[in-house]
């Protein structure tokens, strides 16, 4: 459980570390496209494309270190109400539903790449299947942050959070 925590944690940061260089990119690009369309009146048409697969970026990576570090929306006041057993069989099964969730995330993800790798971004020149790429790394990491987050529930451990 060790190596998976402590592999898992630097995962997580690195996650974040990426959500924020692409946010950081993100923000940087509209501005520059905005300056550019409407100060100049030259608008760049990669500019769209660029930050659309900066959102998904941030959103993928960011959502991943959210799973590890228990970030996500949940109903704690209800859970909070049932008996201890039935708390602990309720984040297990929230763990094991995460994890049909990341599979069928990377799933999809991988047959949507697939299917577009033949066609490209026509403002960039890529593959259309690079837009799929955070979709499947996300899957990975929210497969693995949720097996620790199972162990865990299971071993009577604790996950300490990336960000803490």
């Amino acid at each position: 459980m060790s190596l998976l925590t402590s592999l898992n944690a630097r995962l997580s940061r690195w996650a974040m570390y990426i959500a924020c260089v692409c946010l950081v990119g993100l923000l940087g690009v509209v501005v520059y496209g905005v300056v550019l369309r409407y100060v100049f009146n030259d608008a760049p048409p990669y500019v769209e494309q660029v930050a659309l697969l900066l959102v998904i970026s941030v959103a993928m990576f960011g959502a991943s270190a959210g799973v590890r570090d228990a970030g996500h929306i949940g109903l704690d006041s209800l859970v909070k109400a049932l008996p201890p057993k039935g708390q602990f069989w309720c984040k297990a099964l929230t763990c094991v539903l995460t994890i049909g969730f990341a599979v069928a995330l990377f799933a999809g993800g991988a047959e949507m790449a697939v299917s577009t790798r033949e066609s490209t971004i026509p403002t960039l020149g890529l593959s259309e299947a690079v837009r799929y790429v955070p979709i499947l790394f996300a899957g990975v990491l929210i497969t693995l942050f949720s097996i620790e987050h199972l162990a865990a529930q299971f071993t009577g451990q604790k996950v300490v959070p990336s960000w803490h």
